[in-house]
């Protein structure tokens, strides 16, 4: 990127204005609306380069994304709804609308899988704003001894103090995802690759692990999203550890800390599934240089490792994540979880993944905290029920997963940089 793309960016439009989407959080918002009203203040302008709506998380799921691309100019999503997006043909390809020494330098400094879980049918759909894994939060207040680095260790805390699993929405799946993963046997990334699981009794080990956390985890937090986790984390006594949830810079202080993800065993491998956020441009878009100039310097090093974090962004760039001043600003949260998303798994990005993503989180909340029903495995009847309502959970899985669709775009149906309405708003 040039120097000059690290200076507030120019927002002379001559008029036009773009609307974009973004996630209702002051980490989704926040540094977008900072960003926009820059260019509404810029010399010459007469309004904001771009409008930003919000809609919650789960937003995507209610509204396809076919739909919003045609009221969006600009959408920020999570990598996994591209098949969905590139099925619809609703996103232009980065490459058509980028020089290519800018999306290379994104590429190098992008932290972990940020930039590469957007590459997909041989182009890039959105540039990483956000990056985001699950790692763990811990009270070190509140635990006695060394924070948890294995499994094991997770276990032997659940027994003496409160731990509890991330199990709202896609988490159930997204929590067992991420320890398998971790175990060395990722689950597949379609269904045309056969059986879910790369290893069935790595996959009833983990479950087995969930579940005994389940069971012993407090019941209020059974239905608490990463969210709601963090603020009972932060604002009482009543948790003191999650294994595996999504980090959020804002909740970072000298009690509530963030650490690595936990091994399984001896792996030398962090098991964990890599979230965040990237800005797609819809296909309704007329793209100007003014866009363009205002997309790289929001993704410049210069600006990611002040002004993202400065409005409670949580940044996409490796160069900010090892900054020191944004680490003593975040106590730490950066470098005691980096090393958890250099190696955080990708989901599957097929056109019918999300539904999957749904009814298999369902499926394994219901049997998690089913199998914590039984309290106590201790007795032959017991553990026999446990053995079978595991494999009933992992049989039900490799169903849902055979049925859902296997339609990765092709590229008759990806559409061109050429908008086909004017997507510029008076």
């Amino acid at each position: 990127m040039s120097e000059s793309s690290t200076s507030s960016p120019n927002a002379s439009t001559g008029g036009a204005r773009y609307r974009g989407l973004t996630w209702d959080h002051p980490r989704g918002r926040n540094a977008l609306e900072a960003a926009a009203a820059l260019t509404a203040a810029a010399p010459g302008s007469r309004q904001a380069l771009i409008e930003w709506d919000a809609h919650p998380l789960e937003g995507f799921e209610s509204a396809p994304i076919a739909e919003l691309a045609d009221r969006y100019d600009l959408i920020v999503l999570d990598h996994p709804h591209l098949g969905e997006a590139l099925a619809s043909g609703s996103f232009v390809p980065l490459e058509e609308i980028f020089d290519a020494a800018l999306l290379d330098s994104v590429a190098a400094d992008a932290i972990g899988p940020s930039f590469t879980s957007y590459s997909l049918m041989g182009s890039q759909w959105a540039l990483p704003l956000d990056a985001a894994t699950q790692v763990a939060a811990a009270r070190v207040d509140l635990i006695a001894g060394e924070i948890p680095t294995t499994w094991d260790d997770v276990l032997a805390l659940s027994d003496r103090t409160s731990v509890a699993l991330s199990l709202a929405g896609p988490h159930a799946f997204l929590t067992f995802a991420s320890v398998l993963a971790g175990a060395g046997a990722p689950l597949a990334d379609a269904p045309d690759a056969g059986s879910l699981f790369s290893s069935r009794r790595l996959a009833r080990d983990a479950f087995e692990l969930l579940a005994t956390i389940a069971r012993r985890s407090p019941a209020a937090a059974h239905s608490e999203n990463p969210i709601a986790l963090l603020e009972r984390m932060s604002s009482t006594d009543s948790l003191a550890y999650v294994p595996l949830v999504y980090g959020y810079v804002t909740y970072s202080s000298p009690t509530l800390q963030f650490r690595d993800a936990p091994r399984w065993g001896t792996s030398a491998h962090l098991g964990s599934t890599i979230g965040g956020t990237g800005i797609a441009i819809s296909r309704r878009c007329r793209v100007t240089p003014e866009l363009t100039a205002h997309l790289a310097w929001l993704l410049d090093p210069e600006t990611q490792r002040t002004f993202i974090p400065e409005h409670a962004g949580q940044p996409g760039l490796r160069s900010a994540w090892h900054d020191t001043a944004v680490n003593e600003a975040s106590h730490d949260f950066y470098t005691s979880t980096a090393t958890t998303i250099e190696e955080s798994w990708v989901r599957p990005r097929y056109d019918g993944y999300i539904a999957f993503q749904t009814a298999a989180s369902a499926l394994l909340r219901d049997a998690l905290l089913g199998e914590a029903l039984l309290r106590d495995a201790s007795s032959s009847a017991d553990a026999a029920a446990s053995t079978a309502l595991a494999e009933q959970c992992l049989d039900a899985l490799d169903a849902a997963f055979a049925a859902s669709t296997r339609i990765d775009a092709p590229a008759t149906r990806i559409h061109p940089a050429t908008p086909t309405t004017s997507g510029v708003t008076p």
